[in-house]
């Protein structure tokens, strides 16, 4: 059986990549008159489910929500849940990217963390599902593929590439979302 799920995001990178990593299932965009509250967990589970909730709470509908980001572990784990706001409220995946080369030493050990929470507001059900991917930061950035982190983290599975330089299947095969997907992909299917 499959099912439609109402994606709790405006970021259409999102939208592309969860409606191919889900099928058959697929996602649905957000409605323009739904409110999100403000991402002020201090984990990526937290903000991923106070996003679900909103979502479910304003429509009635199984509502999905990610918050992810990266981990640099020669900055204690930053930019982690300000992954989106490195370099100000308002920086670009550009900016954010640049910001994190110039405070994290080349080589260092990097993961990718994606919370993906799903919430059934008719049955009651709340559940939360963590992939991860590790790898190193690049010198520079690498690659037309893939948005945010992509072209300067360069994951274990595919050493001296970035993620902007894998083929589509290949980063889903690997990335953090993808991992968490794949979770949520197996509990659907019972």
């Amino acid at each position: 059986m499959t099912v439609r799920l109402l994606l709790a995001t405006r970021n259409d990178h999102k939208v592309r990549e969860l409606n191919g990593l889900l099928a058959p299932h697929g996602v649905d965009p957000l409605p323009g008159d739904v409110e999100l509250p403000p991402e002020t967990g201090t984990t990526f589970a937290e903000n991923a489910l106070g996003k679900a909730r909103a979502a479910a709470a304003a429509t009635g509908r199984t509502a999905i929500a990610d918050d992810s980001g990266i981990e640099s572990a020669a900055l204690g784990g930053a930019p982690g849940v300000r992954s989106a706001r490195y370099a100000g409220e308002d920086a670009t995946d550009e900016e954010n990217l640049a910001k994190l080369l110039r405070e994290a030493p080349s080589g260092s050990p990097l993961a990718y963390v994606c919370a993906l929470a799903y919430v059934d507001p008719r049955a009651g059900v709340e559940r939360v599902f963590e992939g991860r991917c590790t790898g190193t930061l690049a010198a520079e950035p690498r690659g037309a593929g893939g948005f945010g982190y992509d072209p300067a983290f360069v994951p274990d599975e595919h050493p001296g590439r970035t993620m902007a330089e894998l083929t589509p299947a290949e980063k889903d095969a690997v990335s953090h979302r993808g991992r968490a997907v794949g979770l949520l992909r197996a509990w659907l299917a019972g």
